[in-house]
């Protein structure tokens, strides 16, 4: 007799999605018992009028928000402990999370160490450390990405370098999803054109990673899918054509998506990229950007059939091979550097990298074992630019 599959399923929160939404702030910040919010921004953010609005609407809530934006492109432990001392000193009650990757996974750290007194790296994502952590030492969280790929909004954990190790760390707990979420595609409206793509691609880099592992979760297989086809027929539109609020609410979605389809796993692109990520300080959906089809050449040999199905259903020729024109030709339309040189990555650190990429917590989920003769593989042909 056949067993049948089994597996833990969990979906996320309370999405407002729309434009204009961003108004609703002030009410949402009161329904979460917010009185004195502290917004964790980064600090080029910080100073745009989109930022200042949305104090404002905060403020016209009756609410005292203050701001917190010394924070990285891609935060540290630094970073976290800094804002956490703001949030204690300003006797805050809840965090606001806005802006894109970094801007939320830092506000949602900061929030979940606000209350804790063990280390941050005691939370990392390990078995089930996540344990260790005083749940009514998390403080509540509302969500406001600016832009549309790392879905981190509708996520329970944090990505955060650890700068004595040089090496990005997930730290997670369940209460770390924000209660609320704000989806206003007008926010995303004045990204910068090589913003808009690489967070794009770390949105598509998430659904197709999720699409290909080999975990049983066919709800995240269904979202990862819409989610690769929103990304293909919208993203050289937001590109191009940066006010088409339907481009970049379908964008907003897909990054969204991909976050919810990941929680059935990550892989190779992913694994790699942290690590150069966190030595190179390159952008990470660029860096996802120019890794995919590297790691897809890589994985042809599990993923081919299922490959089938994701062409088929975007209305491609040729299966796992259309897939792959269809990437590559996403990539040159939107200048994605072919290979790492164009990122001003070498390969000085590619034994490091390699090493560091196969105890990375998203390599358990690509659908053929890493091991660190592959990712250096791997490393070396987007090195070169051998497919």
């Amino acid at each position: 007799m056949t067993s049948t599959p089994s597996a833990n399923w969990s979906y996320p929160t309370s999405v407002r999605f729309g434009a204009g939404r961003i108004r609703e702030l002030g009410s949402c910040a009161t329904i979460v018992g917010m009185k004195r919010p502290l917004l964790v921004t980064d600090p080029g953010l910080a100073k745009l009028p989109m930022t200042e609005a949305a104090l404002e609407v905060l403020r016209d809530a009756g609410l005292e928000p203050a701001v917190f934006s010394e924070i990285k492109p891609n935060p540290t432990g630094a970073n976290v402990e800094a804002g956490v001392a703001v949030y204690r000193a300003g006797n805050h009650d809840g965090v606001i999370a806005f802006g894109g990757g970094s801007g939320l996974d830092a506000g949602k750290a900061i929030a979940f160490m606000s209350g804790q007194t063990r280390p941050m790296w005691d939370f990392e994502d390990v078995g089930d450390w996540w344990k260790r952590a005083d749940p009514d030492g998390i403080a509540p969280i509302i969500a406001v990405p600016t832009t549309a790929g790392t879905g981190s909004e509708v996520g329970r954990a944090s990505v955060i370098t650890n700068e004595e190790s040089h090496t990005k760390k997930v730290i997670f707990h369940p209460k770390m999803l924000p209660e609320i979420v704000i989806c206003d595609p007008e926010l995303t409206v004045g990204m910068p054109r090589y913003f808009t793509v690489g967070t794009g691609m770390d949105a598509l880099a998430h659904c197709l990673e999720a699409y290909s592992s080999t975990f049983y979760h066919p709800m995240g297989d269904g979202i990862a899918l819409e989610g690769i086809r929103l990304v293909f027929e919208n993203l050289k539109r937001a590109a191009d054509v940066p006010d088409d609020l339907v481009a970049r609410g379908n964008l907003m979605s897909a990054a969204a998506m991909g976050a919810v389809a990941f929680q059935k796993g990550l892989g190779a692109i992913h694994a790699l990229s942290h690590p150069v990520g966190a030595l190179y300080d390159t952008h990470h959906g660029m860096t996802n950007a120019v890794f995919m089809p590297y790691v897809l050449a890589f994985n042809r040999p599990v993923i081919e059939d299922k490959f089938v199905r994701l062409a088929g259903f975007l209305g491609l020729e040729g299966g796992y091979d259309g897939v792959m024109k269809a990437v590559l030709k996403l990539r040159e339309d939107l200048n994605v550097p072919n290979t790492l040189a164009g990122l001003n990555v070498d390969g000085a650190k590619r034994d490091q990298i390699a090493e560091m990429a196969v105890v990375d917590p998203t390599a358990g989920g690509n659908p053929l074992e890493l091991t660190v003769d592959g990712a250096r593989a791997i490393f070396d042909a987007a090195l070169e630019g051998h497919l």
